[in-house]
């Protein structure tokens, strides 16, 4: 039963920080961070992300243009692309570290306490990973609020909204996070056996013949 559990645990700690990893470099590079609808015209909609705007008509379509300047961005979406790029590589090195502390690799099988290491360093990449995503959809969207609601601006005009990369992102984040503490939960249960059969009569078979070679040594 444990090593059951054991086996499930890794499976769906890898696969939710997967999902998560790709959907965080998806969240990273849409212009839908915010939405902004024009009651005057509605035909035309407005996005903006971290790296571009873009405006929606319906008779041209979608067109984008990149922000100018790093420095003349708002603070929050200076420090979200900066967040967002420490997301993306921790996830995909946690990935990588998790990756060969699973029980179903052959790497380090004869070392058990080298993959749970490598389990427990994965997983702290994979949970700091979701944490760095969830930081600046949240600011994003905190400041998002508080511009909506901001009595000081005239009600005529146009407010941003939530875009769907928020969402998407929010998602993202408690998957990494989720999946790097199932990762830490399987450190706390038992070791699984020798993946392969003929891996482990093979290991038995090695050290057999070591040990004649050393009776064989010590009647020489």
């Amino acid at each position: 039963m444990a090593f059951l559990f054991r086996t499930v645990a890794q499976l769906a700690g890898i696969s939710l920080s997967l999902l998560g990893w790709v959907l965080s470099c998806l969240t990273n590079y849409l212009p839908q961070w915010k939405n902004l609808n024009l009651d005057l015209n509605e035909m035309e909609n407005w996005t903006m992300g971290l790296w571009q705007t873009c405006v929606i008509q319906e008779e041209v379509g979608a067109q984008c243009k990149d922000f100018d300047s790093f420095l003349a961005l708002p603070t929050e979406l200076r420090i979200s692309r900066i967040l967002m790029f420490l997301s993306n590589g921790l996830g995909f090195v946690g990935l990588l570290i998790s990756g060969l502390g699973l029980d179903c690799l052959r790497v380090g099988e004869r070392q058990p306490g080298l993959k749970k290491r490598l389990l427990i360093v994965g997983g702290i990449l994979l949970w700091t990973s979701g944490v760095s995503i969830l930081v600046p959809v949240s600011w994003v969207a905190h400041v998002t609020v508080q511009e909506f609601w901001d009595e000081t601006m005239p009600e005529i005009v146009p407010r941003w909204e939530f875009g769907e990369a928020l969402f998407i992102g929010w998602f993202s984040g408690l998957c990494l996070v989720i999946g790097g503490c199932l990762l830490h939960c399987v450190v706390c249960s038992p070791s699984a056996p020798l993946s392969s059969g003929c891996y482990k009569e093979a290991h038995l078979r090695y050290h057999h013949q070591h040990l004649e070679m050393e009776n064989t040594h010590l009647r020489i």
